[in-house]
């Protein structure tokens, strides 16, 4: 009789430790197949009646708010993109054409541009290209449809310019970056921080008269020339639509 119920409470000893490492080679089992997946679905499940709480709230609602605001400016950015371009088709005429930009590439991003234009549209090389606010380079290059514009930031870029203010010509050389260096032909040059650059009324090369850029900064003691940064006032960062002034 004892030695039944010893037997007996052996055998629910064994089976009971059989079962617990038959459940937990089967739990990892199920991790290793899962890849956790099933604990994060019970987490959900546990504390989906817990969610969200205030602050999860609060965060959803500064999101819904911020995410509004950045449509607005958007939409705002937008109007006044098509505000600039329905007032470049609205002056096209005869000796101005205004055309889209359809291709850049990001290593030549302050290099050049194409545009949807070309010969068959009376583009030459050589023509000025304008944008909202000024001068943004000249036509490199031109196919029957289309046309390369060399942008006033190409490294490659040299054009004359005028200072209103002072009467005086310099040149304008493009860096790479999004300020064009001036180079004063004069050892003591006049200009100073907020003087308007723009193309010389008397130039045959490039449409006169055309505003380009504002004098930021001037460094008098540079060899071999004293020179300018200028800021652009036509953006070629941010252009996607452009007017060439035909000759």
């Amino acid at each position: 009789m004892g030695s039944s119920l010893r037997f007996n409470y052996f055998r629910w000893r064994y089976f009971r430790r059989f079962k617990l490492i038959l459940f937990l080679a089967s739990s990892l089992i199920l991790i290793r197949f899962t890849k956790t997946s099933i604990f994060i679905d019970i987490y959900a499940l546990l504390t989906k009646p817990l969610l969200p709480g205030s602050a999860q709230k609060e965060w959803i609602s500064n999101g819904v708010r911020i995410e509004q605001q950045a449509k607005l400016i958007l939409l705002e950015e937008d109007n006044k993109r098509l505000r600039e371009l329905l007032s470049l088709q609205k002056s096209s005429n005869k000796k101005k054409i205004t055309a889209a930009v359809i291709s850049r590439t990001p290593s030549g991003w302050w290099q050049q541009i194409i545009i949807n234009k070309g010969s068959i549209h009376g583009i030459k090389i050589g023509n000025s290209v304008v944008g909202p606010g000024g001068l943004l380079g000249r036509v490199q290059k031109v196919t029957p449809t289309t046309a390369i514009i060399q942008l006033l930031t190409s490294p490659n870029s040299r054009i004359g310019v005028w200072a209103p203010r002072t009467k005086r010509h310099g040149l304008l050389i493009g860096l790479g970056t999004n300020r064009p260096r001036l180079i004063f032909f004069e050892r003591e040059p006049k200009e100073k921080p907020g003087d308007l650059i723009s193309t010389s009324p008397a130039s045959t090369l490039i449409a006169p008269n055309l505003p380009v850029g504002i004098i930021q900064l001037v460094n008098k003691q540079a060899m071999p020339s004293p020179y300018a940064s200028v800021q652009l006032i036509a953006a070629p960062h941010a252009i996607d639509w452009v007017q060439i002034k035909l000759k």
